[in-house]
């Protein structure tokens, strides 16, 4: 909370707001300190330490809201869209529970303390202790286990410190060039808008596949160009971060050959040529992809490879109201939202690599129904899959639709209940896009529309959803099982 303060203090806008804050915050943290320190971790204290830390960084993430908002009229001042507004942000969701985003109502110092709850929440905050913390290096790797996004995450470094700082430069690095390229577009007439605040503010935003903006046109306030240079930097975003290491190390076979990675290329492409293709034959009228009859093809192009590399990893950054766009260009959308990104990367949804042994398995239960004396195995870039990983990912998937369809059902009834009731679409994509992390639903919960209008029960389910989402469902579920295992 020191960058956003910092920030208060140059624009001398809610400067008690965060001092406040970050008092509550050091006494916290120091109660926390005053425990007994129980260094040798088991699975469920993992499992509890991650997802207790996790929701309790998003109530703590709060407080600056709550209080920069107290006595006023913003929507945020409330303590149920406050903890919206904290959980989306930590767990890189994007939903907003304001449809007040501007420097006119919010100060530049909350609205980057926004952006920021991304940026720490994109890698990890679990990540970030071990990166820090030396004293947690012994018990990093259950912890690690626990939070990463994805079926696993690979040991990079002899130790798992050096893994989590390995990780972190390497999602620095591509922040800090976002940043530099933006910032330095917007000192040329091809970017009249983006000025630093915006390049910092979107650079925080973009890697950790958040979809935060402070503009509330999200990108499209800004130009084509600058729509563009997103676009790499979000496929990048929904890359496992272990294949840039090993690019680094000069290893870049171990990145080309992996099979994940090539998939997932191949959906962003084939996905965004079919998304550009339907825009250009009418799925959307030139008014609702930018007003713009010359250049057609080109602003078609460029919406549908931004919507799709935006929507598949679960960034949420848009530059249309989409959920304008016609019916079948919309359920198109929905699709996209379900694949997610890669396992070890900042982005969420279901994962490339489940969505692959998904289909190899399935595959295989068909060959040896056919064939029932062979044996098998299911295979990945050429390994053998462990039993028990696809046992696992199974699990998980079940749990995601049925999580998901439970809440949708709810999403859809509670808002009726309370006479703002959503369509079953509009349910469907809001459920999708609160445990996905996506963000953006269809109709008033659009890219440029917000959550602010649902029931208080419908925002509090929203928030767990989220929550569960990022976590990966099962270490949250998990704890509520009984007779686990403690060492």
């Amino acid at each position: 909370m020191s960058v956003p303060l910092v920030v208060a203090l140059i624009y001398r806008e809610d400067v008690a707001a965060f001092a406040v804050s970050i008092a509550i915050a050091v006494a916290v943290g120091a109660g926390l300190e005053r425990l007994d320190d129980e260094p040798d971790l088991g699975p469920r204290d993992a499992l509890a330490v991650v997802s207790l830390a996790w929701f309790m960084a998003a109530v703590v993430g709060a407080i600056p809201y709550v209080v920069a908002g107290y006595g006023t009229e913003s929507a945020l001042a409330h303590p149920v869209n406050a903890l919206f507004e904290s959980m989306s942000g930590f767990t890189t969701t994007g939903a907003t529970a304001t449809a007040e985003i501007s420097f006119e109502q919010h100060s530049h110092a909350l609205l980057l303390w926004r952006q920021l709850t991304q940026w720490l929440g994109g890698m990890g905050i679990i990540v970030l202790m071990v990166a820090i913390l030396p004293q947690l290096a012994v018990n990093g790797a259950q912890l690690m286990k626990s939070e990463a996004p994805g079926p696993g995450l690979q040991k990079l470094t002899p130790r798992i410190a050096e893994t989590a700082r390995a990780l972190w430069l390497i999602y620095v690095g591509f922040t800090a060039a976002l940043i530099a390229i933006l910032f330095v577009l917007g000192l040329t007439p091809l970017a009249p808008e983006m000025n630093l605040y915006n390049a910092v503010a979107h650079g925080l935003s973009t890697l950790p596949t958040g979809g935060f903006s402070p503009q509330a046109e999200s990108i499209a306030a800004f130009s084509p160009v600058v729509q563009w240079v997103f676009v790499p930097f979000m496929v990048i975003a929904g890359v496992n971060f272990a294949l840039f290491w090993y690019l680094l190390r000069d290893e870049p076979r171990r990145m080309l050959e992996n099979t994940e990675f090539r998939t997932y290329l191949g959906l962003v492409t084939a996905l965004a040529g079919v998304l550009a293709v339907g825009l250009f034959a009418g799925g959307a009228p030139a008014t609702l992809i930018g007003g713009i009859t010359e250049g057609a093809a080109e602003n078609a192009l460029r919406q549908g490879v931004f919507q799709v590399a935006s929507l598949l990893n679960s960034t949420g950054y848009a530059t249309a109201d989409f959920a304008q766009w016609d019916r079948q260009t919309r359920f198109f959308l929905l699709f996209v939202m379900f694949v997610g990104g890669s396992a070890g990367s900042t982005g969420g949804g279901i994962k490339v690599i489940r969505w692959l042994i998904v289909a190899k398995a399935l595959y295989r239960e068909l060959y040896t129904t056919a064939n029932p004396d062979v044996v098998k195995p299911v295979r990945l870039g050429g390994e053998v899959v462990d039993e028990d990983v696809i046992r696992g990912i199974f699990v998980f998937t079940l749990l995601y639709f049925l999580i998901f369809a439970l809440s949708a059902v709810f999403i859809e009834l509670d808002t009726a209940r309370m006479g703002e009731a959503l369509t079953g679409t509009e349910a469907f994509a809001a459920s999708l896009a609160t445990i996905g992390n996506i963000g953006p639903g269809l109709g008033p919960l659009g890219p440029f529309g917000s959550y602010e209008f649902l029931p208080n029960t419908t925002k509090v389910v929203m928030i767990g959803l989220m929550w569960i989402g990022r976590l990966e469902i099962v270490p949250v579920l998990a704890l509520f099982v009984a007779g686990i295992d403690d060492r």
